[in-house]
């Protein structure tokens, strides 16, 4: 099996907008792994959040980049002055006056605007700040991919959790329906006497084994079910089956082309790599702060009154270039710079930390991967021996040579064979797919060639009987939301 690889030399940013884009334009189809994929694309929760920070994200970078553009503000006001003196006077000896009291009320209104236009024309602080603001958006974009493949994966895992579940109900109930033609079988011999009660107390607690893992597998398949539905927002009645011609290979090239993949393409190992530039960006915004800042302005300012001794309006404006320089910022500035410098190491060993475990998960999954295609043929070779040991044990039985608990047991191993075989085809699906989500490879072509290997047989979910449709209530997950623009 060789799925279909991104290519290495292309840039991740427009193929993962392409893939993902595009599987969401696709129409839908039936209930197959492909149509549940774009499903969960366009209404997981989880993964239109993460849309929302990045689009927020990008938004920042705006409000950074407006500290370097022209900036024009004006304001003005209109006032009622009311004025009150009261003032007395006395009369001079010589100087030839009576004597009088002065006061007087004054009422009048004012008006005043000022307009000011400001352009920066260097300010290291803001240009930093609008840098690491890009340097954000990075970072946000490889998140949105591994949250995007985190739901790719996690969907597959839950839809062959289904199947897995719905295999290993099948297998429960095949074997519920023998063993209970066995307990049937022992109950006639005891009545004429050919065996004695012990044999019927092992087949009937056989029996009762076989029902209890079956109620189990029941609702093992329900909760399957409902998993599907919380990633992507719908119900689904049934479900397309793995066919029984998937190729099982180990993966093609060898385990350092994986573990390069990995380094290259894990969106979690890129968003680290991202961090570490915005905290770089970070320390040098820091040593920004000692760095004197120029700016030119101009202003124009009115104003106007109606009192009545006076007449006109006062107007000025200004044109020039202001500078701050900081000399002193009481150790704030060294203190930021520490700061930064803790927290662009820490971010490195957080990067470092991501790629050994990385690299860790990409080794493992590599060699589960080979494993899981021998392990598919050991199993399958024991389902085939497992029934001839049945068989033989049936045979001896009848003649005598073997008890009950040996077909018991040969039943149980039997059947236990046919659920461990499904179970590892599908291990071997999801180990795989996991190696390529670890590796920054997993996309919607991916799926779809997984998808291919479905049959048309159905794997149904049966909604159990409530009274009142309370199952239904219960299940309802509501409507998303309707954002505010």
């Amino acid at each position: 099996m060789r799925l279909a690889h991104w290519a290495v030399n292309a840039p991740l940013r427009p193929l993962l907008l392409a893939v993902f884009t595009a599987s969401i334009a696709l129409p839908a189809q039936a209930a197959d792994l492909i149509t549940v994929t774009r499903e969960a694309l366009s209404n997981n929760a989880t993964l239109n959040s993460a849309r929302a920070q990045y689009s927020g994200v990008e938004a920042g970078r705006d409000v950074a980049r407006g500290a370097l553009l022209p900036q024009v503000n004006a304001s003005g006001n209109v006032a009622h002055h009311e004025q009150f003196e009261s003032q007395s006077t006395r009369t001079i000896p010589g100087a030839g006056g009576g004597a009088g009291v002065g006061g007087g009320d004054d009422r009048y209104n004012s008006v005043s605007l000022t307009l000011e236009a400001t352009q920066m024309l260097f300010d290291e602080v803001a240009r930093q700040q609008f840098n690491q603001a890009d340097r954000e958006i990075d970072q946000q974009f490889y998140l949105l991919a591994a949250t995007e493949q985190q739901l790719l994966f996690d969907v597959v895992n839950a839809y062959f959790d289904i199947l897995r579940a719905h295999d290993v109900l099948t297998t429960r109930q095949a074997q519920e329906r023998a063993i209970e033609r066995q307990l049937e079988q022992a109950s006639e011999q005891f009545e004429v006497g050919l065996i004695a009660i012990t044999d019927v107390e092992e087949a009937r607690s056989s029996y009762d084994q076989s029902r209890a893992n079956r109620l189990a597998a029941e609702s093992n398949l329900q909760v399957a079910f409902e998993v599907l539905e919380q990633l992507t927002g719908q119900r689904y009645p049934n479900i397309n089956a793995l066919g029984d011609a998937m190729p099982v290979v180990k993966p093609s090239s060898n385990r350092d082309y994986w573990v390069e993949q990995a380094i290259e393409l894990n969106p979690q190992v890129l968003a680290q790599q991202a961090g570490i530039e915005i905290s770089r960006v970070g320390v040098d915004i820091a040593r920004a702060g000692r760095l004197p800042t120029f700016q030119a302005f101009a202003n124009y300012q009115h104003a106007d009154n109606d009192r009545d001794a006076v007449s006109g309006y006062d107007a000025s404006g200004q044109v020039g270039i202001s500078a701050n320089l900081p000399i002193y910022t009481g150790g704030s500035t060294s203190a930021s710079i520490r700061q930064g410098t803790y927290q662009l190491e820490s971010t490195q060993y957080e990067f470092e930390s991501q790629r050994r475990t990385t690299i860790q998960q990409v080794r493992s999954l590599y060699t589960q991967v080979s494993n899981n295609v021998e392990t598919v043929e050991a199993r399958q070779q024991t389902i085939v021996s497992a029934r001839s040991a049945l068989e033989a044990t049936q045979v001896g039985y009848e003649v005598g040579t073997r008890n009950i608990v040996d077909v018991l047991n040969a039943e149980q191993n039997y059947y236990d064979a046919i659920a461990d075989y499904a179970e590892s085809r599908y291990d071997y699906v999801v180990n795989f797919l996991g190696l390529r989500q670890q590796a920054g490879l997993l996309d919607v072509p991916a799926i779809e060639e997984v998808n291919a290997w479905l049959t048309d047989d159905q794997v149904t979910f049966a909604i159990p009987d409530t009274d009142g449709g309370s199952y239904e209530r219960a299940m309802n997950i509501g409507a998303p939301p309707t954002p505010d623009r």
